[in-house]
């Protein structure tokens, strides 16, 4: 039943909060600690497309993307008062998104072994390549997204999270090394392994 409550609020007018900001997320948390269920709404709005695409590269599907964040967010609803202000609350929520996902691709890694354990030589798929026109720009694009989402799949998962956090959520270096718990420097030589990996894996596509 939880898992219905964030997206059954309705965002009032009192908190004025349509298109900009008027509050911190550390304030709107604080609110929300306090009771103001409204503000919980605000902190859904803000985050659910960034963690969606934040999860998404990390598990390659859209349906369990939308399931771990929505697992995130009731995370957020039930343990809103461990949160405390020494940290962002950037960096709380994704480290909740982060564990979540990294749980869900061990589940699939172990589901996976098992049903190829399970499975004969005439079971499996083998999926033919797609042939694509060089002059058709949009499905050419969307070959390449695909190629890239591989091609971060393919990376190990330690090099995955922190590449994904600089380059396609575009946190900080520092608020990284909090999410990861890594120091610094470490976070900034994995960011650099895995773009050599990854401009390797793509340089026919450049």
């Amino acid at each position: 039943m939880m898992k219905q409550n964030y997206s059954n609020f309705s965002l009032k007018s009192n908190l004025h909060m349509v298109k900009e900001y008027i509050y911190t997320d550390e304030e709107l948390i604080a609110r929300f600690q306090q009771g103001d269920e409204q503000a919980y709404v605000e902190l859904v709005n803000r985050y659910r497309d960034r963690l969606m695409a934040f999860v998404y590269r990390f598990v390659n599907d859209m349906t369990q993307a939308e399931d771990i964040v929505q697992d995130t967010m009731v995370k957020l609803y039930t343990h809103r008062h461990f949160y405390k202000e020494i940290a962002k609350f950037s960096t709380w929520i994704y480290t909740i998104a982060g564990n979540l996902a990294k749980t869900e691709l061990r589940k699939k890694k172990r589901r996976k072994v098992t049903s190829l354990s399970q499975m004969g030589t005439d079971d499996k798929d083998y999926d033919l390549p797609a042939v694509f026109q060089e002059s058709d720009t949009e499905i050419q694009g969307q070959f390449t997204e695909q190629r890239l989402q591989a091609a971060i799949q393919e990376l190990p998962l330690h090099f995955r999270t922190v590449v994904i956090m600089r380059d396609i959520q575009e946190l900080s270096y520092e608020e990284i090394s909090r999410i990861v718990d890594v120091p610094l420097g470490t976070v900034k030589s994995r960011i650099n392994r895995a773009r050599l990996q990854l401009q390797k894996a793509l340089k026919e596509y450049r």
